[in-house]
């Protein structure tokens, strides 16, 4: 999927809306209990009743391979079920992988080749022996974390030296890695939405995938306001608060309002920065 093509669905659907695949055997409907293959029926149902009002999903690989064969079974299931039934829809592997030289490449081709992601989240502490593998490969998109939500990320990510903050660095250095310039986005959490504008001055033009929005308490708003570029730039998530919205008969049917109520907060703004 190209960038153009992504962009192409953001206007269609006037949404920049990416469900978190989170799959939780504990947090499934009690009514589904009884499926042979409950996780991917789970999710089939989730993609089902929220595509209209999104453009991207993100399975979260550890809740799958958290159940071993099965799990690695119902991932390549609802990949190939994402792909046939929704080719237009965006795919991102949230397996935050990170090795050198030809271990990064047999990653890259496990998730482009055998599963068939669009993209695929990267840890940058390698450096760029570790993350141009992935680069390389021209119809895919290589997701880099840049700045995060969690408590944790205070503990490096804001390190100053040269008085510049590591994750600035990260963000300025990356880009003139080979393949960067069509094919490197960045993760940057919702909860940092006061260092976005910074962060639009780094990366003007990248996409920027911005998980952390519902459960986590991100702000929508304040990730549109700093982060949405001309080109819109941004791919929003929220797992948790969409795909367990009801644990009752009722879950595809609240899973569905609460995407389409992210959807219409969208609309708005990419109609207040005149982009649809």
């Amino acid at each position: 999927m190209t960038q153009d093509e992504l962009i192409a669905q953001i206007k269609k659907k006037q949404s920049f809306l990416c469900v978190g695949l989170d799959v939780d055997l504990d947090k499934m409907p009690s009514h589904l209990a009884s499926s042979n293959d409950l996780i991917f029926e789970f999710c089939q149902k989730i993609i089902d009743a929220t595509a209209p009002y999104t453009v991207a999903y993100k399975p979260n690989i550890a809740f799958f391979e958290a159940y071993g064969l099965k799990g690695w079974q119902a991932l390549e299931k609802t990949i190939g079920y994402l792909n046939l039934n929704y080719p237009n829809i965006f795919t991102i592997a949230d397996a935050k992988r990170g090795d050198i030289g030809n271990t990064a490449t047999r990653y890259a081709k496990a998730f482009f080749e055998q599963l068939k992601f669009d993209a695929i989240t990267v840890a940058p502490y390698m450096g760029k022996d570790s993350v141009e593998p992935f680069l390389a490969f021209e119809s895919h998109y290589t997701i880099l974390l840049a700045l995060t939500s969690n408590e944790g990320a205070y503990d490096f990510q804001y390190h100053t030296q040269e008085g510049e903050a590591l994750y600035k660095k990260i963000l300025r250095q990356a880009q003139t890695w080979e393949g960067a310039e069509d094919r490197l986005f960045f993760v940057v959490g919702a909860t940092q939405a006061e260092a976005l504008a910074d962060i639009r001055q780094l990366a003007p033009n990248t996409f920027l995938l911005v998980p952390g929005v519902g459960a986590q308490g991100g702000s929508l708003d304040a990730v549109a306001a700093n982060g949405l570029n001309s080109r819109c730039g941004l791919l929003v998530n929220s797992s948790r608060g969409i795909i367990y919205a009801s644990h009752g008969k009722d879950f595809e049917a609240a899973a569905a309002s609460e995407a389409q109520k992210l959807q219409e907060q969208m609309k708005s703004w990419l109609l207040q920065k005149k982009l649809i």
